[in-house]
């Protein structure tokens, strides 16, 4: 994709090199960022300005819009197929597949006499003892050797420090870094899943794909059980999108249960189906028992078809290798929520990970770790301001830490949380540095006065050393945490220190903070 824009970016390139070529472009994106759709929008007028003709103006596909992508796509594809078949007739006696008719399923699964099982399918996957550094494809089962709360009793949620052994696993890693971990279905769930759909666990199958060209998914081993399939490769606790009910409702015997499917699945039952799934988060699961016949006659070939796999979780590292040789460790907050559904909604990875107790026996948790979107400078003397509310607070533990086993001061952490003595992660190790002149620790509480107090107001307080900082000392800023507001919070409170402490115009403090984010200078790691 790199070697392509480059190319077509290409200033030498005549402007009529593609004035034979009709094109279209559908962008899928999130509103909530700043870029949004960004590289669509680019490669629509880079085309028009190499003489391509547009059968249609760009869609730009919004995750954040109540309907998703499908809002703009919808009308979209409609005009698409109308514009490309005006323009390339169909072959006399094809037509279009109408709705309701099944395609064939990517795979075949040949269910194998039932035999004894042996070895764990988990460790054909993943290893204690790799060969080379951990991935997806072959994650290290890492020992959990501690999992302990670290926030009060009484507080509302409940979060996490987990400590893993990667000794031997050939896992290295610096601040910023983060570390996926591939998590399991609870057996509850499992459990439910198979005797909805007639099927037995101890069932063992090959995959094999029904194209020559198509690959079985690396993460399944072959052999592998109906058990293993459900617990650690169907994510039937997400929440499903349009395509499962098309899908299901091509499968159905039963004709109420296929024509409501039907409908949730039309372009016209999109707020239907908002409202009946999206909104109250109804996971695939509680979609198949609201459709029992449906889901008795979904045949088994079919399973990878309807239900994607469970993607990895992301979490920033919380410590460093410097101060806790062959360990890693990180802060969760276990995500439930309640919906207008009975049941609360709880996160996958976070509750699966709270569940496990390594009090009561030996638990391995399959991960690897990658380059996260956070680097620090290696220059001794710059110093790094470091903003992270909440859970946002885990990268720059990690930082600190690395950076004061190096010897590197001027370490400025901004951290809030609600109350000092709920949720004030860390508040010992912070106090400790702080003796030792490591660490200039700035607190914002937010509930433990009437008038609330958030970080961006302490930067605000501060703001003559922020400036000083940043623009005399050449101090790089970060910051991690909830995506929502805060970000723009800091950001709008950042352009004002710079007016008020710099002197700059609106315009000259906006062009400040573009170019320490292009410099790298400011950066951020931010999720929803």
């Amino acid at each position: 994709m790199k070697n392509f824009w480059r190319f077509i970016f290409r200033k030498n390139l005549p402007s009529t090199s593609l004035c034979q070529m009709d094109f279209a472009i559908l962008g899928l994106g999130d509103s909530s960022y700043a870029k949004f759709n960004f590289v669509a929008k680019k490669l629509y007028r880079r085309l028009l300005q190499l003489g391509a003709t547009a059968l249609l103006p760009v869609c730009l596909g919004d995750d954040q819009h109540e309907l998703g992508p499908d809002a703009a796509m919808d009308p979209w594809l409609h005009d698409l197929w109308e514009k490309v078949l005006g323009l390339l007739p169909a072959s006399l006696g094809l037509g279009v597949i109408p709705p309701g008719v099944p395609l064939p399923s990517k795979f075949t699964l040949q269910f194998l006499p039932k035999a004894p099982r042996t070895g764990s399918e988990e460790h054909r996957v993943a290893r204690t003892d790799p060969q080379s550094p951990p991935s997806e494809l072959q994650p290290f089962l890492a020992h959990m050797v501690t999992n302990q709360r670290v926030t009060g009793p009484s507080h509302f949620q409940d979060v996490r420090l987990i400590e893993f052994d990667i000794a031997g696993s050939g896992i290295s890693f610096a601040a910023g870094d983060v570390v996926l971990i591939q998590p399991q279905n609870a057996a509850s769930r499992v459990q439910q899943f198979c005797q909805l759909l007639g099927l037995d666990p101890e069932w063992c199958f090959t995959l094999r794909p029904r194209e020559p060209d198509v690959p079985c998914p690396v993460r399944l081993p072959q052999p592998c059980s109906v058990q293993h399939l459900v617990s650690q490769h169907l994510d039937i606790a997400g929440v499903p999108r349009r395509s499962f009910f098309e899908q299901l409702a091509c499968l159905s015997p039963n004709e109420l249960e296929r024509d409501k499917l039907l409908e949730l699945s039309s372009a016209a039952g999109q707020e239907e189906l908002s409202q009946y799934c999206s909104r109250p988060r109804r996971t695939a699961l509680e979609v198949l028992c609201d459709f029992p016949c449906t889901a008795a006659a979904i045949p088994p070939d079919y399973l990878l078809d309807l239900i994607p796999p469970i993607r990895p979780r992301a979490f920033s590292i919380a410590s460093s290798l410097l101060a806790h040789p062959s360990k890693l460790q990180i802060l969760v907050a276990v995500v439930q929520y309640q919906t207008r559904l009975k049941e609360p909604r709880r996160g996958l990875c976070s509750s699966w990970l709270a569940s496990l107790d390594p009090g009561q026996g030996h638990v391995q948790v399959p991960l690897w770790v990658r380059p996260g979107g956070l680097t620090f400078p290696e220059t001794p003397d710059t110093p790094v301001i470091m903003v992270g509310p909440g859970t946002g607070v885990a990268p720059f533990r990690a930082a600190i830490q690395e950076r004061v086993s190096q010897g590197q001061a001027g370490n400025f952490l901004f951290f809030g949380c609600r109350w000092r003595d709920q949720d004030f992660y860390w508040e010992a190790e912070w106090k400790e540095l702080e003796k030792r002149g490591c660490l200039t620790l700035v607190t914002a509480f937010s509930r433990e006065q009437e008038q609330k107090v958030y970080v961006q107001h302490r930067l605000r307080e501060l703001g003559p050393l922020v400036w000083k900082l940043l623009d005399r000392q050449g101090a790089y800023f970060y910051l991690a945490g909830n995506a929502k507001y805060m970000p723009a919070d800091v950001s709008e409170a950042l352009t004002s220190i710079f007016q008020e402490e710099g002197g700059l115009s609106g315009p000259d403090a906006a062009a400040y903070l573009a170019r320490l984010q292009r410099t790298l200078r400011f950066q951020t790691e931010t999720w929803a």
